[in-house]
Formats: C-alpha cells, sequence, structure tokens
C-alpha cells in the first residue's frame, strides 16, 4: 500500500498578506489599464447588441425589455404592446428575409432564442462560410415562452399558447396549446 499522506512540515496555507502590501495590490490594481480596456469592452458589446439595435426594433407600447437581451438584425423584428422579454434572450432575425413577429401580451422567460435563420451544414464548405437558411417566426397574442426555450426557424406559435422551459419549438403550435421537450410536443390538447 502507498502512503499519500502530507508530511507534516508541509504546510498548505496562503501567506499572509500584510496590511501594506494589500494596499500596495489595490493601488495597482486601479492604476492597471487592463481593467479599462475590459470596460470599454463590455460597453462596445452592449452597445452593439443592445443598444443600436433596440432603436431599430417595432415595439409596442408599455413592453418592457430587460437591458441584458440581444438582438440581431432588428428592422425585421416586430414586438407587439405590453411585451415582457426577459433577461439574456436572444431574437435573432435573418440577415436577408427571416422576420420575426410577435404579437400582444408575450412573456419570454430567461435566455430564450428566438431566430429566423439557421446555418446549412451540407454545401460541403466550412458552416461559417455557407448560405443561411431563412425562414419567418410568428407568434400570436398571450404566449407564454419559460426559461430557455428555443424557438426555431420557420416555427408558428398561435395565440394563447404555452412553451415549457427548456423546449425547443420547430413547426406549428396551435391556439391554446401547451408544448414541451425536445422537440416539444403538444402535452395538453385544446
Amino acid at each position: 500500500m502507498v502512503d499519500v499522506s502530507i508530511p507534516e512540515q508541509v504546510e498548505l496555507q496562503k501567506p499572509v498578506l500584510t496590511p501594506q502590501w494589500r494596499v500596495l495590490r489595490f493601488f495597482l490594481s486601479i492604476i492597471d489599464p487592463r481593467a479599462y480596456l475590459h470596460a470599454f469592452r463590455l460597453l462596445n458589446h452592449y452597445n452593439q447588441t443592445h443598444v443600436i439595435p433596440r432603436r431599430a426594433l417595432e415595439i409596442g407600447a408599455n413592453s418592457a425589455i430587460s437591458p441584458t437581451s440581444q438582438f440581431a438584425n432588428p428592422s425585421r423584428i416586430q414586438i407587439g404592446e405590453r411585451a415582457h422579454i426577459g433577461a439574456g434572450c436572444f431574437l435573432w432575425a435573418g440577415p436577408k428575409s427571416g422576420h420575426i413577429e410577435v404579437g400582444d401580451d408575450l412573456l419570454l422567460g430567461p435566455n430564450v432564442m428566438i431566430t429566423a435563420a439557421n446555418y446549412r451544414f451540407r454545401d460541403g464548405a466550412p458552416v461559417t462560410k455557407q448560405a443561411m437558411s431563412e425562414s419567418s417566426v410568428r407568434i400570436g397574442n398571450n404566449v407564454w415562452i419559460g426559461t430557455g426555450a428555443i424557438v426555431l426557424p420557420g416555427s408558428n406559435i398561435a395565440s394563447h399558447a404555452v412553451i415549457a422551459a427548456g423546449s425547443v419549438v420547430r413547426g406549428h403550435v396551435g391556439t391554446g396549446e401547451v408544448f414541451a421537450g425536445v422537440p416539444a410536443r403538444n402535452v395538453r390538447p385544446k
């Protein structure tokens, strides 16, 4: 049997920093230009993915959009009245023709992804160099989409529908239906 115990003379503690050393580290961190550069990068990312796109969105009255949501091709995104878009949501319209049209009283939980475009993977070229397949997404009135759900291109979600958390939706969801799972299936008929 092999002895794997640690010898007593070996200490496994971090060295104790003196108050002077702590003050010095604090002042060095304040003058470190890398911290300021990182802050500018974060500000630029937020500006490019939220502030500028939000100006191009067509948003209905009394809608609430989380400051951590992101939009791509916002000129092709229409959001109805009284919509609530949760933290970390992504609404990505297609770069050429894919639209996202959302009715009134939409409720999106955190981290929901709605996209109207998808990469192809059979053209014989690297995925990022291939054309995208685009198809519009339509979501009716009074729809609730739970945390982490993904709505794929070409989906049509009718009014009063519920999409469960973590579901992946592709295709048609009827009026008042509840869809759940991967792929999402109707778990409660009309």
